[in-house]
Formats: C-alpha cells, structure tokens, sequence
C-alpha cells in the first residue's frame, strides 16, 4: 500500500470514528452525536467512507478523491445545519435575551473536530504524489 493512500485510508476511518463522537450537547445533560442529529444523514456519511475505504482497497484514486470531496461536502453541510438549528430553535420566544441564553446552553462539543479532520486527511491523500521510485 502507498504512503499516500494508507493517509486516505486514516482520513476515512477517522470520519468512520467521527460519526459516534459527541457532536451537540444540549442543556448539559446528553451528548448527541451524527445518528441523534439525523440518522439517515449518519448512515450517508458512514456509507461513503466506507466507499471510499473500499477505493483505498482496490487502488481506486478517482473514487477515493470523489468520496472524499464528497465527505467533506457532506460534514459542511451537516455543520452549517447543526448551526443553524441551535440558533433558530428558540426564536418562538419573544424575548431575545432568553432565547439567546437558551440557544447558548446546546454546546458544540469535540467531534466535530475529528469529523472535519478525517475528510481533509483523506483529501490530503488523494492530493500527495507518490515517489517515482516507490517499491
């Protein structure tokens, strides 16, 4: 296996990892990771990294640097709607101070700095130049 490609195939299995990290917590009470937030949205994530695991597998560079723009993509979208859902929620309320008070109690939490991490690793696979005299 290329050095290059074992890098995408890190990228991928982080992003694997990166779904079932805590995403969102709200009020302090539970942690909700990429299946709380949107099943469906999850199992497409977890569908194309391991898509693309399976391109690092068969040696497929097209489709492991389709999947992992695609990954990535999918995770800024993911994050731009996490976002905007927390500070949305509470706008019902007439009052802005409580609402923003409200919105400020769900807290973004780590993974998402490992679901970010594992598109752009395996981004940065596709993208690195095998040597001209690799084994």
């Amino acid at each position: 296996m290329r050095f290059p490609s074992l890098i995408s195939f890190i990228g991928f299995v982080l992003l694997m990892a990166g779904t079932w990290c805590p995403l969102l917590r709200p009020f302090h009470l539970f942690n909700w990771d990429v299946y709380d937030l949107n099943r469906p949205y999850g199992m497409v994530i977890l569908l194309i990294s391991v898509v693309g695991i399976l391109g690092v597998v068969l040696n497929r560079i097209k489709l492991v640097r389709f999947t992992a723009w695609l990954s990535l993509v999918l995770v800024l979208l993911l994050f731009i709607a996490a976002f905007m859902k927390v500070h949305t929620s509470f706008s019902f309320i007439p009052f802005k101070s409580f609402a923003g008070f409200l919105a400020n109690q769900v807290k973004f939490k780590w993974g998402w700095y490992l679901l970010f991490a594992g598109p752009v690793i395996a981004l940065a696979g596709t993208l690195a130049k095998s040597s001209k005299y690799s084994r």
